[in-house]
């Protein structure tokens, strides 16, 4: 490769206002895990910038439905979520793979530090994962996840959500989200969901989609996310 020529990709950081402070007075899970030295930004390097790449083979059977992966199907309320995994300049993103895990509808996790008293549900596992076609549209079908209390504090819970790890086209554009549902009443009191910007709170809540949704079979909800991290030389 000639040296004097640009790369191909460039990542940009972005400003550390964007995201949620790593320390926060009213999430008392952060006090622990909060860096207590500054941090140092560490270049990049060609390998990070231009992969993994993931493809159809990383995929299992009804990955892409988790109300099929057992030999019945689960208890609780059969919905379907898509969306567009778009850059920000609103170009949709191929390929990206999309994991995604939750609590199942009686809000327990199918894991073993999961202590929650509410029943475990022997046909969901409540793990999943799809991958963004040509136009970076994506779709799986779940069950509404129920709501659950944290453990060791008083009368806190947490509200019914999903959580979605992406890779974008490289490791650096990697991101990790929760998707929340509209109207829900435990929102306003949702650590997490208030310690993020109040700019982008409402992005990590789904709208109900009417033309998604399938009738007498289940109710879609819609979760566009945009991802960054990667400059592209050429338009």
């Amino acid at each position: 490769m000639d040296e004097a020529a640009p790369t191909l990709f460039e990542y940009g950081r972005e400003s550390l206002a964007a995201h949620p402070a790593a320390y926060s007075d009213n999430y008392l899970f952060t006090h622990k895990r909060a860096p207590l030295r500054p941090l140092h930004a560490v270049a990049p390097t060609l390998t990070e910038l231009t992969g993994p790449s993931f493809g159809p083979e990383v995929l299992d059977a009804c990955d892409d439905d988790l109300t099929r992966q057992h030999d019945r199907g689960p208890i609780g309320e059969r919905i379907i979520v898509c969306g567009r995994v778009v850059d920000e300049d609103g170009r949709g993103i191929p390929r990206t793979l999309i994991e995604i895990w939750q609590a199942n509808a009686a809000g327990r996790y199918a894991h073993a530090v999961d202590c929650h008293d509410a029943p475990l549900d022997p046909n969901f596992t409540g793990r999943g994962r799809v991958l963004t076609d040509a136009a970076g549209h994506y779709r799986f079908v779940t069950i509404k996840p129920g709501a659950y209390p944290v453990g060791g504090l008083d009368n806190v819970w947490r509200p019914s959500h999903i959580h979605l790890s992406l890779f974008g086209p490289s490791f650096l554009s990697r991101l990790v989200t929760q998707m929340y549902f509209p109207g829900d009443p435990l929102l306003p009191f949702d650590t997490i969901l208030n310690t993020a910007p109040p700019h982008s709170r409402q992005m990590m809540i789904a709208s109900l989609d009417r033309a998604a949704t399938r009738s007498e079979w289940a109710v879609a909800y819609r979760f566009d996310i945009v991802l960054r991290g990667r400059r592209v030389g050429t338009p």
